[in-house]
């Protein structure tokens, strides 16, 4: 096994046992930027990854959602998500994972997503497949955007000034309905192994899409932008299907942009 995936998918799930044993504990809450949740836990589990990386990996840098920022001379970075699904967890509701990636650049080389709940670890390699528990996935075989089942998020702080509602409501029109669960990562990973059919949202970071994008590809799908153009890290935008119903959903941003600009 390639020795970074090997590390990363150990240390997601010790972290994702770390969550669990967390997850029924009393809770104790702060706020980022008055609305955005942060638990104990997501602290405990960024502290446990970072050390882990910097034991594993000392020359590479590391960039993780709670703050550490870690600088190195090396090409290579660590996007970390120590809990996404923050909200979910505090509600002890079960849908939130562990997220690790590592990039070269703007080139993802490695992801794992573990989701501690369902005991699924998805992995991927740049060019080596993506995989569910070991087992190679793939992406839908739906054709069609009417057929299909969607997910998006929407934003914790000004909401207000988010255009996905409008999606949204657009969406479940032209669908067999819009999830919408939480948690970026592991709908990324619904995509890249058939549960979903494509996945959409709006100002996401790094760390929470770069494990998933990654899968997702690996797995035989797009990700792109809603003008169809590859996705990078840091993207306004960020669209991934099973490739089909791809051409479908840029249609419908196009749509939507335009009465958006025209409103």
């Amino acid at each position: 096994m390639n020795r970074y995936l090997q590390g990363a998918v150990e240390i997601a799930q010790q972290a994702g046992a770390l969550l669990l044993d967390e997850f029924e504990k009393p809770r104790q809450l702060q706020y980022k930027g008055g609305v955005d949740l942060v638990t104990a836990a997501d602290l405990r589990s960024e502290a446990f990854i970072v050390e882990r990386l910097r034991t594993y990996f000392p020359q590479h840098a590391i960039v993780a959602e709670e703050g550490t920022r870690r600088q190195a001379a090396s090409d290579y970075t660590w996007y970390v998500d120590p809990l996404d699904g923050t909200t979910n967890f505090a509600h002890r509701y079960p849908c939130f994972c562990v997220s690790l990636a590592l990039a070269a650049g703007e080139e993802i080389l490695v992801g794992v997503v573990h989701d501690p709940s369902r005991r699924e670890t998805f992995h991927a390699v740049r060019g080596e497949g993506a995989f569910l528990n070991q087992k190679r996935i793939q992406v839908s075989p739906t054709e069609r955007l009417t057929e299909s089942l969607l997910a998006t998020g929407f934003p914790a702080r000004k909401r207000h000034e988010s255009p996905n509602i409008v999606y949204y409501h657009r969406f479940t029109l032209l669908s067999h309905g819009v999830r919408r669960d939480g948690s970026a990562a592991l709908d990324l990973c619904s995509v890249a192994c058939g549960r979903f059919d494509a996945f959409w949202e709006f100002s996401l970071q790094p760390w929470d899409v770069a494990a998933g994008m990654l899968l997702v590809r690996e797995a035989g799908g797009m990700v792109t932008d809603f003008n169809s153009v590859p996705y990078k890290l840091g993207g306004k935008e960020i669209a991934a299907s099973n490739g089909r119903i791809h051409p479908e959903l840029q249609q419908v941003f196009a749509e939507l942009a335009a009465r958006t600009c025209s409103g």
